[in-house]
């Protein structure tokens, strides 16, 4: 059996950034015997390309498999540079597929996306949505790993709505458009519901100082603890009975799928993965993005209808239990092998 691999990709650990996917499916897989050296942990965008290089050149020769995360925005550039040393020096690499741009960037730079692409042994999609985009560019190698999670560290509670109690997980940056919670807020509670707003995650790019100082403008109070661990913020769930996500580009977050392991109802935009993730009425809502009035409608719905808002966190249960990693360590085995 192939064991040993060599993992480039993000891996920061700051006060600015949430756990990276790439910690998780590392300490994953080697739980089941496998050897990672993982690249890069450098801050300096210059210092962590060179270190994905070297660490290729070093240790590449001894490795049965590169992965390497890939996303839409200038770390493409990361992973097709190091996917160009994979090819020279002959390891086969995998690109994992992150972000839900992702099918923008093979519009624009179809030359260099088949240069990262089509030489690959694999590529993993986390999402049916970035499955279906690279296959109809012609990718055909396309396999289809959803992020997973530890079920049993997610225990599933259908709460009751009486105060309207909002959570937003994600981290602040502009892309997630985390203004759009307060204007959720802030129409609520213009309506006369009694409800107040939760949003947890690091700041990367100033975002959360404008959504504190749009919240002060609006005159409405929001809880903003920060980064938690995972085991802080499914804690601090159960004081919640709302998840809402309102990015304007996203693939398969993994805040969604523990919100609904955790029994939370979603309230989502409508775009990139998330109709891949969630069956609109029927394990979750669907609204249209940077709409705070429809955001609100399907809240109040939400509230209006306990019983089917039973019916509809215990079929998002269901749903992502098959995300557990029991399920998908098979399927990582079979593309590392």
């Amino acid at each position: 059996m192939k064991k040993n691999v060599l993992y480039l990709g993000n891996n920061l650990s700051s006060r600015k950034t949430n756990v990276s996917y790439m910690k998780g499916l590392t300490q994953a897989l080697e739980g089941e015997g496998f050897k990672l050296i993982c690249k890069s942990a450098f801050q300096n965008k210059l210092a962590r390309i060179l270190d994905m290089v070297k660490g290729t050149l070093v240790y590449g020769y001894r490795m049965d498999n590169v992965l390497i995360d890939t996303y839409s925005t200038q770390n493409f550039y990361y992973a097709l540079v190091v996917s160009q040393v994979c090819r020279l020096l002959q390891i086969p690499y995998i690109p994992i597929l992150h972000g839900g741009n992702l099918p923008q960037r093979l519009k624009q730079n179809p030359k260099l996306s088949k240069m990262l692409f089509q030489p690959a042994k694999v590529l993993v999609s986390p999402s049916l949505y970035l499955k279906e985009a690279f296959t109809k560019q012609g990718f055909t190698k396309v396999h289809y790993i959803p992020n997973s999670l530890q079920v049993q560290n997610y225990p599933f509670a259908s709460r009751p709505i009486e105060g309207i109690k909002l959570l937003w997980v994600r981290s602040f940056s502009e892309i997630y458009n985390p203004c759009l919670a307060i204007d959720i807020l802030k129409n609520l509670q213009d309506l006369g519901y009694t409800a107040s707003l939760c949003m947890a995650g690091p700041d990367t790019d100033g975002s959360l100082e404008k959504v504190t100082t749009y919240a002060k403008t609006l005159g409405v109070k929001v809880n903003t603890p920060g980064k938690l661990t995972k085991a802080q913020w499914t804690a601090m769930a159960k004081d919640y009975n709302v998840f809402i996500n309102t990015t304007n580009f996203d693939n398969m977050p993994v805040s969604v799928i523990e919100a609904m392991a955790l029994g939370l109802p979603i309230v989502s935009t409508n775009v990139g993965g998330m109709p891949y993730l969630i069956e609109a009425g029927v394990d979750g809502i669907l609204v249209p993005p940077n709409n705070s009035k429809a955001f609100v409608e399907a809240i109040v719905k939400l509230k209006a209808q306990p019983e089917e808002r039973k019916a509809m966190v215990k079929k998002a249960r269901e749903k992502v239990e098959l995300f557990d990693w029991d399920y998908v360590k098979h399927q990582w085995k079979m593309v590392l092998n």
